[in-house]
């Protein structure tokens, strides 16, 4: 069976020292026929050198202030020649020969609007993000329970079905989530496939982890189809956070890293707070403002509602 066209999309800023391996991966993937689209943001270190040399069918060089996700994303999608579209961050390594051909395999079903494969966190992760990582990706991952899960770091999206909508450009956290929340709610697969891997991992500072923690809330004030007032500090806060921390200290018990809990107590505290401020200034902006360009998910409901506020 001839291998269908696959355009590859890569974002990158300053990530050369992932690109050193990332790059060389795709070279070595028994899957051939794909083409390279590559958005880099204004990168100063040796990132345009190594992508040059890749030979990208198209190279996209933007200014840093310039760069917002869903613009970006949806300006890859148009210049994709293929219908079976995949998303790799610059700094996500595939583990081996056959990351791309799962991807590829569960986007020819018609039905699938969506794919995303398994992440391992790099050697050196904090016990409090590589517990993230073990919940959505690990053998007891709970990523086919959380039906508004996915992620853009290793993926792949069906042009003809984005075609339809594209990624929501009012948005400036969580589009990926928001899409493929309105996939599935319009009866497309979305689908988890773990037989795909790269490596791939952050360790934030508390104010990083709560400046992502903030833009995710207001997404998710976009995306809401409950009663807001089931975000208040209680639950959202006290409740969340006293889940987080168990759940951390479990991972920490676990894997004999109990002196970084401490930590952990610290990181989770900032989201959770982070977290229901961004949710309640997001309110005011999506919901409430009657400019806003994002309007109320008539696809919020049933089985395509959200995530408790303590999750």
């Amino acid at each position: 069976m001839d291998e269908p066209l696959v355009s590859i999309i890569i974002r990158s800023f300053n990530e050369g020292w992932a690109l050193r391996q990332t790059l060389p991966a795709l070279q070595a993937q028994d899957y051939h026929n794909w083409e390279l689209i590559v958005i880099d943001s204004g990168s100063t270190d040796d990132s345009i050198e190594l992508i040059r040399k890749a030979q990208p069918r198209h190279f996209i060089q933007i200014e840093p202030a310039d760069y917002h996700a869903p613009r970006v994303m949806n300006h890859g999608m148009r210049l994709a020649r293929s219908n079976f579209v995949i998303f790799l961050n610059a700094d996500a390594t595939p583990q081996d020969s056959q990351w791309l051909r799962p991807l590829v395999r569960v986007l020819l079903n018609p039905n699938v609007a969506a794919v995303f494969g398994r992440q391992v966190p790099r050697p050196g992760c904090q016990a409090v993000f590589a517990r993230d990582y073990e919940t959505c990706f690990g053998s007891q991952h709970t990523t086919g329970r959380r039906n508004c899960f996915f992620s853009m770091v290793s993926s792949g999206i069906r042009k003809d079905i984005w075609a339809r909508r594209g990624f929501n450009e009012a948005l400036r956290y969580s589009e990926d989530a928001e899409y493929t929340r309105w996939c599935r709610a319009h009866c497309y697969h979305v689908i988890y496939e773990p037989a795909s891997c790269v490596m791939h991992s952050h360790n934030y500072t508390p104010a990083q982890a709560a400046r992502r923690s903030f833009g995710e809330g207001r997404a998710e004030a976009a995306m809401w189809g409950g009663n807001p007032q089931l975000y208040n500090f209680l639950r959202t806060v006290l409740l969340g956070w006293a889940n987080d921390v168990r759940r951390d200290l479990a991972f920490c018990l676990r894997h004999r890293r109990l002196r970084e809990w401490p930590r952990a107590l610290h990181i989770r505290w900032c989201q959770r707070r982070a977290r229901l401020a961004g949710f309640r200034d997001g309110w005011q902006e999506y919901r409430a403002s009657q400019v806003s360009g994002v309007r109320p998910p008539l696809w919020a409901r049933g089985e395509f509602g959200n995530l408790s506020p303590q999750s």
